[in-house]
């Protein structure tokens, strides 16, 4: 990095990670410099840790999520935020949130396995719906008879919930205070995707779809 110093390092990730438009991994940032002046991996995670101090007091944050960094506003600006968008994000039901969720917490697991957890059949409505927004994806088949596929979420899940892993879900009994959380991921995946597609329900759905969730996977 003989031509780049630190603090021309930190304007040049800075700058693309504005005009991206996208995340940008480690990997991303170090292929916009030459061979000869290409920083370490260390190098361009300590400019982006000066980025993220450097907006602390802003109203935009540097955030790493499953597949790489990006701008984001604060979530605790929402409530003004939010008005950017004129048509409210659409209602999803509650066996929809119980289906994701069966999926994101039981992983792998297969239809045959939601339906039984839940007592009831599963739409093919919400797989196709959780495809197409490229939630979850088929990472395999169980070895029994009829090859069941078995569904697991995506990086893509990962994104629009602001998590870097899986392991940075929410405890069950965590979920029992899912809807104020639901409120602040919706606004979230607003200003991060600029779509109105979260689900949004009531807290009494939420509670007691999650109480079900809890319930059910205690029981095995």
């Amino acid at each position: 990095m003989n031509n780049v110093t630190p603090e021309l390092l930190v304007q040049i990730c800075e700058a693309a990670l504005m005009v991206a438009g996208r995340t940008l991994t480690i990997a991303v940032l170090q292929k916009l410099f030459d061979e000869t002046d290409q920083p370490e991996a260390q190098q361009i995670r300590a400019a982006l840790s000066t980025i993220q101090e450097k907006y602390q007091d802003s109203g935009i944050e540097l955030r790493e999520v499953a597949s790489g960094f990006q701008f984001q506003a604060k979530v605790a600006l929402s409530p003004w935020l939010s008005r950017l968008w004129e048509e409210r994000a659409p209602r999803y039901s509650r066996s929809f949130l119980e289906t994701l969720a069966l999926i994101a917490y039981r992983q792998p697991i297969t239809r045959a396995e939601i339906e039984e957890i839940r007592g009831v059949s599963a739409s093919s409505h919400h797989f196709k719906t959780l495809m197409e927004r490229e939630w979850i994806r088929i990472i395999g088949y169980r070895d029994v008879p009829g090859k069941p596929a078995l569904y697991g979420t995506t990086k893509n899940f990962l994104d629009h919930f602001n998590l870097k892993s899986l392991d940075q879900l929410p405890t069950l009994s965590e979920l029992k205070d899912l809807a104020c959380q639901e409120a602040k991921l919706q606004v979230q995946l607003e200003l991060t995707s600029q779509e109105t597609e979260m689900p949004a329900e009531n807290t009494e759905t939420i509670t007691e779809s999650t109480q079900e969730l809890e319930a059910a996977t205690s029981n095995d």
